[in-house]
């Protein structure tokens, strides 16, 4: 299964209410549920994955270096780290596992190696990262090491057009994550204004601006409300005027993990 263009955010969902929205959304056709070790939500998601086709969903979690990786056991602490997060969703795969932050006191090369190794015992689907720059998917190339997927901060206020284009030309899909950045982004009169002409709001806008750049998007949604309106982009397009009034939006401005020392790496 391919990756989908809309998936859920599960961030900060946990329990019952995470089960619920799952399964809310499950409902309403999403495919793409994503979390994370660090989230701590797999046997609330598990729980709304119960009764639908595991092979007509797209699950992607997330490799907590700092906390699951082992220096002295890279390859078996990432093996166990995966059975864990599938012994705890109660699935036989993940389409996707990403490294969650780079770190740069742990092997990134060998711990992506690792990940790749689950791809061959069919643990896995794909391996990805997420939270790196150029700089960190440069190092993984020089090691001729190419990740699925790059899920990342990209919004109109963070329009990271150089690392959209790094990953466009080796292949690497990359997944925005805050597309709303913590609610700052639906104060921008711009998307109203444009989305007015086409019925829409102003979030939907910016979800569409990602997905005509080719981003997949993963936005939470907690009310059966918007996560319709989430989901319900693919009915209008921007124009190509639209899309350039919206990219001279950026002010290369971080809404998560702004002081992340890796970012200036």
């Amino acid at each position: 299964m391919d990756l989908p263009p809309i998936g859920l955010g599960t961030w900060e969902l946990r329990g019952s209410q995470c089960t619920r929205i799952v399964e809310n959304a499950l409902d309403l056709g999403y495919k793409h549920i994503d979390t994370a070790h660090f989230y701590e939500n797999h046997e609330a998601i598990a729980q709304a994955l119960k009764g639908h086709d595991r092979h007509s969903l797209y699950i992607t979690s997330k490799l907590a270096i700092d906390e699951e990786v082992d220096l002295s056991s890279i390859e078996d602490s990432v093996y166990r780290a995966c059975e864990k997060a599938l012994k705890e969703l109660k699935t036989d795969y993940l389409d996707l596992y990403l490294i969650h932050f780079p770190d740069q006191n742990f092997p990134l090369e060998t711990i992506f190696v690792a990940m790749q190794n689950l791809v061959h015992q069919g643990k896995i689907h794909k391996a990805g990262v997420s939270n790196f720059t150029i700089h960190h998917l440069e190092d993984l190339r020089k090691a001729h090491l190419i990740p699925f997927a790059n899920q990342v901060e990209f919004h109109p206020h963070l329009n990271q057009q150089a690392l959209l284009d790094e990953c466009n030309k080796h292949n690497i899909r990359l997944i925005s994550f805050r597309s709303f950045g913590k609610g700052k982004l639906l104060e921008e009169p711009l998307f109203n204004q444009i989305g007015a002409q086409y019925n829409k709001t102003g979030a939907q806008v910016i979800l569409r601006w990602l997905f005509q750049k080719g981003i997949a998007s993963i936005p939470k949604g907690s009310s059966t409300e918007h996560l319709k309106e989430n989901f319900a982009i693919f009915d209008f397009s921007l124009t190509e005027e639209e899309m350039n009034k919206l990219d001279k939006l950026n002010k290369n401005r971080r809404y998560c993990l702004a002081d992340s020392p890796e970012y200036n790496y």
